[in-house]
Formats: C-alpha cells, structure tokens, sequence
C-alpha cells in the first residue's frame, strides 16, 4: 500500500458523474433477470446481481424504480436469473437497451424453468428465485429473492462489465 490516502471526497462534491466513474472501476458478472407477468417476458440485463445468504439461499439485484421491469417483477413475485458467458455478450448488450420493445427472449436458446421465466440455455449458471423483500434505495429497488430451483453450473469464460465495456477474463 502506498504512504499516502487519497483525500475523502463528501457531501456536495460526490456528484453522479463522479460516483459513476469511481464505482465503473469494480468489475461485475454480468446477467439476464427474466420474469413473466401477463404471459409476456420481460427480460432485463443486470451487472447489480450477487448472493446474500447461504442459509436460506437469497440473492439480490437492483432495479430502475419506474422501469417495466420494475412493475413485471414485483407484480409477478418470481423471476430467473442466467449468468452470461463471454459468448453471450449480444444477449447482455440487447436486454440493456432501454425502450426496446417487451420480449426478445426467443432470439437465444432458452427454456422455461419451474416457475414459468426463461432461462438462457448457454448461461454459466441458471436459478430461480421468489421475491422475499423489496427495499426501494435511492432510485432503485434492491430486489431480494428466496432461491427456489437451481440449474448445473457450466464451465465457460464469463462476461463481465467494467468502465462501461463488456469484457471478459
């Protein structure tokens, strides 16, 4: 470590650019989270997804409060999770695109798992969960989820997201 701490930055002078920046440095995985609500998919791609719990399993993910995917998942109460490969980096880029019309999941091989939602078929990993709790944070909700199936995880290079790019390791 070296001897000097960088100056703390607060109050007014943590602008959203500033933050936005600053928080572009941590990579993340990268994810589709899938729901059903009124017999149509509603898919979005989410960099905001990790475990909480192991016992009981729970995992999170944040959502643009407002959003259509914010209404689809709190009013359907389950949704998916498919953790993206490298090679499915269109997929991340197409779900990310805001106004895009409603559906899209039959672009990718997919299949429905036991709550209805589509699971990616080429997906590192593949779960399902039940909504357990609703935090609204800010201008998003943090979405948590008592995980209900489970798929086998495959063995792949991972897309990640870091400093606004797709990247992979």
């Amino acid at each position: 470590m070296s001897g000097q701490a960088a100056p703390a930055v607060t109050g007014p002078a943590v602008d959203a650019g500033s933050f936005r920046q600053a928080m572009g440095r941590l990579a993340t995985g990268v994810t589709l989270v899938t729901t059903r609500f009124d017999g149509v998919d509603h898919v979005m791609t989410a960099n905001s997804f990790t475990s909480v719990s192991l016992d009981p399993p729970l995992v999170l993910f944040c959502v643009r409060r407002g959003s259509r995917f914010h209404h689809a998942v709190l009013a359907s109460g389950v949704w998916g999770v498919s953790v993206l490969p490298a090679a499915m980096e269109d997929a991340g880029r197409f779900f990310a695109q805001p106004g895009r019309p409603v559906g899209g999941v039959t672009r990718w091989p997919c299949h429905r798992g036991v709550r209805g939602v589509a699971l990616f078929d080429a997906a590192l990993a593949v779960l399902e969960a039940s909504t357990h709790a609703v935090h609204d944070e800010g201008d998003h909700a943090i979405v948590v989820g008592a995980v209900t199936a489970l798929g086998p995880p495959r063995d792949d290079r991972p897309l990640i997201y870091q400093r606004g790019r797709y990247r992979t390791c």
